[in-house]
């Protein structure tokens, strides 16, 4: 699967959006909106081609809503512009690991000492089983 450059290639269709988020700040906290929504439209996007663009959606379905939106919100700073910059990280995490493909499992032979080491455990047990019965 072909890689492509997600971090120049999707800032133009991105949408934030900023509210003023809970917990500590003190004053500050009812005068600076500093919580981060980011707002993707997953199937009007012109970077993604169409096999990708399934592939988010259904991975990432979790995160899309019923309109393809995929939405990201994020607190964690009281600074506006360090979350959008994690937000926006965070978007480009979730769409690189959608958009990796699963590593392929490869079947190997079970070794020889595994097999002999399950037997010989196989006879100890019943050899100690056979030791506990009692014979009148």
């Amino acid at each position: 699967m072909d890689r492509i450059s997600i971090k120049m290639d999707l800032s133009p269709e991105l949408t934030f959006t900023f509210a003023r988020s809970g917990g500590k700040g003190g004053q500050n906290v009812n005068k600076v909106s500093t919580k981060a929504w980011l707002r993707w439209d997953v199937g009007a996007s012109q970077v993604l081609r169409e096999y990708q663009k399934e592939l988010i959606l259904e991975k990432l379905k979790t995160y899309i809503s019923q309109e393809g939106i995929l939405q990201l919100s994020c607190e964690e700073t009281r600074s506006q512009l360090k979350n959008k910059e994690i937000v926006t990280a965070r978007l480009h995490r979730l769409v690189e690991t959608a958009l990796t493909p699963p590593k392929l499992r490869r079947k190997t032979a079970v070794p020889r000492s595994v097999k002999e080491k399950r037997l010989q455990d196989k006879n100890w047990q019943s050899l100690r089983k056979n030791n506990r019965r009692v014979d009148w």
